[in-house]
C-alpha cells in the first residue's frame, strides 16, 4: 500500500478505512486529499478481502469540504470542471457499500460526502449544515441534488437559505442516518453494519444499489425493466445457486461474488 500524507488508510474485519486525517485544517479537502482518496478507493476496489469501505475523520471534524484556501484561488473555469464533484460522483457509484462513520462537524462538503455513502452512522454531537451561500457560493458537490433526493426540497431550502443546523438526532428523524452512537461505540457499530453486510451476497449488493440509485432517474416502467433484467442475470450466477442451497440446507452462504 502506498504512503498517504492527507489520509489514514487501514483494513480491519473485511472493512477498509480511509481516514481523512487533516486535523488542523478540519479535515478540509484540497486536491492533494482528492486525489489519495481515488488511490485509496482504488486499492480497495482491487483488495478482494475488503467488503466494505467506510469513511471517518480525525479530530473533532468529520469534513468540513473544500480548503478555503484553494476556494479562494478558484475561478468561474475552476468551478466548471470541479474536482470535488467527480470524487464524490466515484464514491456514490463505488461498486462496494460505503458507510460514512460520522462525528463532530459535516459542514459543506462534509455533508456531502455522507450523502454520497450508502450509509451514515452519526455521534451524538453530529451537526450537519449546508453553510456555503455565506460565502458566495452554493453546495457544489450534491447539496442541491443528492441531498435534495434524502431529505426533500423543503428541508434543503430550510438549511441553505437560512443556514439551519441538523443535529444527528434530527437527522435521524429525517432518515439521513442509519444510527446514533456514542464517539466509542461509532467503529464498533460501523464493524457491526459491515458483518449484516457481509452475510449478503456482494454481486446482488452490487446490482441492487444500481437498481435503487437509478430510480429517481428514469420512469418506473423503465425501473422495472432494468430490475427485471438484473435479476434475470443474478438467476445465472453461482451466487444465486449457493444462497439458495444454503437456505435450503439451514447453513450460511459462502458467496464468491460470480
Amino acid at each position: 500500500m502506498q504512503q498517504f500524507n492527507t489520509l489514514e488508510v487501514q483494513k480491519k474485519n473485511y472493512v477498509g478505512w480511509i481516514i481523512l486525517n487533516r486535523p488542523d485544517k478540519y479535515n478540509a479537502f484540497n486536491e492533494e486529499m482528492m486525489a489519495e482518496i481515488k488511490d485509496a478507493l482504488s486499492y480497495f476496489k482491487n483488495d478482494k478481502d475488503v467488503k466494505v469501505v467506510s469513511f471517518k475523520g480525525t479530530g473533532k471534524t468529520f469534513a468540513s469540504g473544500a480548503d478555503i484556501a484553494d476556494l479562494q484561488k478558484m475561478t468561474s473555469l475552476d468551478a466548471l470542471f470541479p474536482s470535488m464533484q467527480p470524487l464524490y460522483d466515484l464514491i456514490y457509484n463505488y461498486e462496494k457499500p460505503t458507510i460514512a462513520a460520522i462525528q463532530g462537524y459535516a459542514f459543506g462538503g462534509g455533508m456531502e460526502l455522507a450523502a454520497a455513502c450508502d450509509i451514515r452512522v452519526a455521534t451524538n454531537n453530529v451537526k450537519f449544515g449546508l453553510p456555503e451561500c455565506k460565502l458566495g457560493v452554493m453546495p457544489g458537490a450534491g447539496g442541491t441534488q443528492r441531498i435534495v433526493r434524502l431529505l426533500g426540497e423543503a428541508k434543503v431550502k430550510e438549511l441553505v437559505f437560512l443556514g439551519d443546523v441538523l443535529d444527528a438526532h434530527q437527522a435521524k428523524q429525517l432518515g439521513f442516518v442509519s444510527e446514533v452512537v456514542s464517539q466509542d461505540e461509532l467503529d464498533e457499530t460501523v464493524l457491526a453494519l459491515a458483518g449484516k453486510i457481509l452475510e449478503r451476497g456482494s454481486l446482488a449488493l452490487r446490482v441492487s444499489k444500481l437498481a435503487i440509485q437509478r430510480s429517481s432517474d428514469i420512469p418506473l416502467e423503465v425501473g422495472l425493466l432494468l430490475e427485471n433484467a438484473l435479476q434475470s442475470f443474478l438467476f445465472s450466477t453461482e451466487d444465486k445457486q449457493e444462497g439458495v442451497a444454503a437456505f435450503l440446507e439451514k447453513r450460511k452462504p459462502n458467496f464468491t461474488g460470480v
